[in-house]
């Protein structure tokens, strides 16, 4: 296959991805874009495999068979309530890619220098692939390559171990509480500035031994600063990874000279940093502060809830149901758990039969995942023109009869509003407390995944529906008459 015809591709595929991510802003497009970026993928994969230079394709695509099948095996086992951890897991694979082909691009130069000081008379074509690509370089070239390893290396150590972290917290295997050792920022600094320092001596000439150190020293930065992200911002830390994935590819893209590469690492760290940073106004979080580990966080007493939780049983929701002429339906992660939304969709049905108005408010940070409550509604057939943004609905909480909340907690919390030292203070949130009624569906007592206490769960109009989520709405089913 020749350069030209690979170039061509390249060019179709890095379209492909644009158009994919362009349809992914809309759920009616969404499914047509997943497909422009899985075709994009088989183009840009099958010219790289079979284009010039390229050689052990049998192993290549050996290892292509035995990835996919795992790929295939294990999100086949995944449920829609794992995707989060499966995405940081995934963001932490695109880091240790990026490092292993990092230190591999050092130690081919090496050998390469090694070739070229020994005197040895020989055509680059005598070599192969990214071999004869470092042949042609320069001394300019070679700085130039060293900077693009130092840069691949730092911030895949960072996305892999970081990701890892957001994995255990996702999944629950680690606290979701922020932690963080002795020195806190300072510690971090110190590790970015030997970071720096070792990458200087790194382009002035000494070893792969530093880029090892790069390594453990970054991977130690990834760990510190998510590991002190709470779990209130977890979401952000989601498509922040994704970000830090991105950059790392288009670092390696630079590397190894692979243009569609550096196209597609630009597109996913860019668009990445972009959501991140959505999200964060959407909490109204400053975004260096979470990107930094929760630089500057507020501190103090937060406010004292008083009162009692009052609880409801399923015959008193329905009773309400039915004499409401609008109703809307705050998802939260607690319904993925529950595995609720298919009966959630059903009693949407039911109630859109007798002429009631329903609606669902969908935060931005809802769920541990940008967008998780719009897929999981999706997978339920839920009309899209109901499924409304926050902006669009918290206006008409006053004027509606039944609000009910599905395991949510921190997005319908009046704490962000009323209590200035609280963790989410300022965090646009759901007013759902306005409405006439509220029906809170929770397994208990507990609070939410960021271990912040509700004051909506103890007001006057507010009633706890406990129980899972899944078994409380089939309940609720048929006494919707």
């Amino acid at each position: 296959m020749s350069s030209g015809i690979v170039s061509a591709a390249y060019i179709g595929a890095a379209v492909l991805f644009i158009l994919s991510l362009g349809g992914l802003s809309n759920q009616e497009s969404a499914k047509r874009a997943v497909w422009y970026g899985i075709l994009g993928m088989a183009i840009a994969v099958f010219v790289t495999i079979f284009g010039p230079g390229v050689y052990n394709i049998f192993l290549i695509l050996t290892a292509i068979l035995v990835g996919s099948y795992a790929g295939y095996f294990i999100s086949g086992k995944v449920q829609m309530t794992e995707m989060p951890q499966l995405v940081a897991a995934l963001h932490s694979f695109v880091g240790l890619a990026a490092v292993f082909i990092g230190l591999n691009a050092e130690m081919m130069l090496n050998s390469i220098i090694t070739l070229r000081d020994s005197g040895l008379q020989m055509n680059s074509s005598e070599l192969t692939g990214f071999g004869e690509k470092l042949w042609q370089k320069d001394s300019i070239e070679i700085g130039i390559l060293k900077a693009e390893v130092f840069l691949g290396i730092f911030i895949g150590a960072i996305t892999f171990t970081g990701s890892i972290v957001a994995f255990g917290k996702l999944a629950g295997k680690l606290d979701g509480a922020p932690k963080k050792l002795k020195g806190g920022h300072y510690l971090n600094a110190m590790s970015l500035f030997a970071c720096l320092i070792l990458g200087w001596m790194y382009l002035d000439g000494a070893g792969i031994w530093s880029m090892i150190i790069v390594t453990i020293i970054s991977g130690f930065i990834g760990w510190h600063l998510i590991m002190g992200i709470g779990g209130a911002d977890m979401p952000v830390v989601v498509s922040m990874l994704n970000s830090y994935s991105g950059w790392a590819a288009a670092a390696i893209g630079f590397t190894l000279g692979n243009d569609l590469l550096i196209v597609t690492g630009a597109l996913v760290g860019s668009s990445g940093a972009i959501l991140s940073y959505i999200m964060c106004k959407a909490m109204n979080r400053s975004f260096i502060s979470v990107i930094l580990g929760g630089f500057g966080g507020k501190t103090g007493p937060q406010m004292v809830v008083d009162g009692e939780q009052v609880s409801i049983d399923v015959d008193g929701v329905a009773s309400a149901l039915n004499d409401a002429n609008s109703v809307v339906i705050i998802p939260g992660y607690g319904m993925a758990v529950a595995q609720a939304q298919q009966s959630v969709s059903a009693l949407v049905g039911k109630l859109r039969d007798k002429n009631i108005k329903v609606r669902f408010a969908i935060h931005p940070v809802a769920g541990r995942l940008p967008g998780h409550m719009n897929v999981l509604l999706a997978e339920a057939k839920v009309p899209y023109d109901i499924v409304l943004e926050m902006d669009e609905i918290n206006e008409d909480f006053p004027n509606t009869d039944v609000v009910i909340v599905i395991g949510s907690n921190d997005i319908v919390n009046p704490a962000a509003q009323d209590d200035p030292n609280s963790p989410i203070a300022g965090m646009p949130v759901l007013e759902c407390w306005k409405a006439r009624q509220v029906f809170v569906s929770k397994r208990g007592q507990g609070t939410g995944y960021s271990g912040i206490e509700n004051p909506l769960f103890y007001k006057e109009n507010t009633r706890m529906l406990y129980g899972d989520a899944k078994v409380s709405i089939d309940a609720l089913l048929p006494k919707i008459d």
